[in-house]
This record gives structure tokens, C-alpha cells and sequence, in this order.
């Protein structure tokens, strides 16, 4: 098993779906210039997992790597379905390591947070003139 498009496909959701909405207004204008069948997808596909199997197929696509590549040498006998299959079988692999990732940092993150927070306060009220200073 390889990692490459679950990392690749996981940085691509994180910044899509996580971070470029709050990078300003500039993000969600552009959203709002997208025809409204690509804005409804945008919308739907806050999913890991549903997000994920697009991701992967994109990169499979772009990259030519594969999370299984065993699944590269699928019997002949599958004909012309032979790829078709095999890319999908990968596609759902790798957008279940996605959407394991994804699930991983959002349940991080919220502790991470709350110590930050704690943390901040902390030094607020132990050190007033010094938080002030910076």
C-alpha cells in the first residue's frame, strides 16, 4: 500500500473545504461566479469520503500512482472493464484513507485547540504587561 494520493488527496480537502473559506471573501465570490451545478457540488461534497473518490480519481489520473497497485494488473479476462474497475477499486481505497485522515485531524484538532486557547489565557492573566507588549 502506498500513501502518496491519500496525503495528496487529504491536503487537497483540508484546503478546499477547511482553509480557503476562511482566507477571506475572495474564495466564496468565486464560488458564487461558479455555474450552480458546480456550486451545489462545492456544497454536497463536504464529504471526506464522497470528496475523496473525486480527489483520488483526479490525481490516479494525473499522477499514475496507485494506493494499491496490485490493482494495476486485474485479471485480462475483465476485458475493456479492466481499468474502469481497477481505478475504482483504487478510488475507494484511497478515499477511505481520506476520510480516515480527515475524521484523525478533526478529532485532534479540537484539543489542540482548547490547550491553545488554555494556554493563551494563561498567559494573559500570569503575564498582562508582557502580552501586551507583543
Amino acid at each position: 500500500m502506498k500513501f502518496e494520493l491519500m496525503l495528496m488527496g487529504t491536503a487537497i480537502h483540508l484546503l478546499v473545504w477547511d482553509k480557503l473559506p476562511e482566507w477571506g471573501t475572495w474564495f466564496k465570490t468565486l464560488l458564487g461566479k461558479l455555474p450552480r451545478p458546480l456550486q451545489l457540488l462545492y456544497d454536497q461534497w463536504h464529504c471526506p469520503y464522497c470528496a475523496g473518490f473525486w480527489i483520488a480519481l483526479a490525481l490516479h489520473a494525473l499522477t499514475g500512482f496507485w494506493t494499491l497497485p496490485g490493482l494495476a494488473n486485474l485479471p485480462s479476462y475483465l476485458g475493456i472493464l479492466r481499468e474502469a474497475v481497477a481505478w475504482t477499486l483504487d478510488a475507494l481505497a484511497t478515499a477511505t484513507l481520506i476520510y480516515a485522515a480527515i475524521l484523525t485531524i478533526k478529532a485532534i484538532g479540537l484539543p489542540a485547540m482548547k490547550a491553545h486557547m488554555m494556554k493563551a489565557e494563561f498567559l494573559k492573566s500570569a503575564f498582562p504587561a508582557q502580552v501586551q507588549d507583543e
